[in-house]
């Protein structure tokens, strides 16, 4: 990184916090700790955050609940923690804006990849694998801008995006007319492997084709190629 990220460590188990505190801190990063709900907010109200790492089963307010109010007010990247069989609420995670996931007990070392890849990418540095230089693309009328993370409507309304669907959105905007299969989106916006229970690809381009489909039911942006994956059809030009 350019400059020491700083990580917020949302869990319960005192353990848990203290190990990943220490693990991370060794790897460079500056890390904070918050047992639950209220004293995470007491940290994003006192300095910046870069990424959080979220426990989803946590007394009190779940960790469901805070990553949805923290993708409210922060850009943070948010990494949950879920138990083994948790997919229910991995998925649910994933489509409120969650940027990744891992499984407790987590390897630490794959732990530190998956910060590093979410830090990479909610950072600007890198995250993914952009074919064009331009800062500002357009497309249909909207407008992405890829240095501010910002996407414009035709009728110049800033419409927000997740995390997850800005970066979903990045990379089907830098590869138009080409389509593109699960292995290769969840490359390219998330880093990691995908499984056939996993639906958060499939959720995220609903989510996006809600932001930016005339009919999200008859979608002439971002077309389903049945049994191959999603073409971007739009040709796109730099601003």
């Amino acid at each position: 990184m350019t400059e020491t990220a700083h990580v917020l460590v949302v869990d319960d188990d005192p353990d848990i916090r203290d190990e990943l505190q220490e693990y991370l801190t060794g790897h460079g990063f500056r890390v904070s700790t918050a047992e639950g709900g209220a004293a995470m907010h007491a940290v994003l109200e006192k300095e910046p955050v870069d990424l959080i790492i979220m426990d989803l089963k946590m007394p009190g307010e779940s960790g469901l609940s805070l990553t949805s109010s923290v993708r409210k007010t922060s850009k943070a990247g948010v990494i949950i923690l879920t138990g083994t069989g948790d997919d229910v609420d991995r998925v649910v995670g994933l489509e409120i804006g969650a940027d990744d996931y891992i499984a407790k007990p987590c390897n630490l070392r794959e732990l530190l990849a998956r910060v590093r890849s979410v830090l990479r990418r909610t950072r600007g540095e890198g995250g993914a694998g952009l074919e064009v230089e331009a800062e500002c693309l357009q497309f249909a009328g909207w407008t992405l801008d890829l240095s501010e993370r910002r996407l414009t409507s035709p009728d110049s309304a800033e419409v927000p995006l997740t995390t997850g669907e800005f970066n979903m959105l990045e990379a089907f905007v830098t590869r138009p007319k080409r389509v593109l299969n699960r292995d290769q989106i969840l490359d390219l916006t998330q880093g990691r492997d995908w499984s056939p229970y996993d639906r958060s690809i499939d959720n995220l381009i609903s989510r996006l084709r809600q932001k930016i489909e005339a009919d999200p039911k008859n979608p002439q942006i971002i077309k389903t190629v049945r049994g191959v994956g999603y073409l971007f059809t739009p040709a796109v030009s730099k601003k």
